[in-house]
């Protein structure tokens, strides 16, 4: 169970953070504040950072430093272009999933006949 639920987990959190980030642009602690609201979306340190690493280096956000009233400065991450038509792709295809998964779990769905 562990496993599948960490692969799912995964995907998800990939396109929460895109939609967070595409509402305004955010740190990552800050995101990760959010996530704390959700048990099942809780992550650490060790989570967000190499997936905000790994998204800004395939293009889909971007980063800048941004000095801080309360700190050292924060670097905060924006959504790029090619990182919206992903988000939306991966909101499409998540919408689809979830459909059917209620259709199957309704009964909404067509037997084949055999024979």
């Amino acid at each position: 169970m562990m496993e599948w639920t960490s692969q799912i987990r995964r995907g998800i959190l990939e396109l929460c953070i895109l939609h967070l980030i595409e509402q305004k642009t955010r740190y990552g602690y800050d995101i990760l504040h959010i996530f704390q609201q959700w048990g099942s979306l809780t992550i650490t340190d060790g989570t967000i950072y190499p997936l905000l690493r790994r998204l800004q280096k395939e293009n889909y956000i971007e980063s800048y430093w941004q000095q801080s009233n309360s700190g050292p400065p924060r670097k905060y991450y924006r959504i790029t272009p090619y990182g919206v038509k992903l988000m939306n792709e991966m909101t499409n295809e998540w919408e689809s999933i979830v459909s059917a998964i209620n259709d199957i779990k309704s009964g909404n769905y067509r037997e084949e006949k055999n024979g």
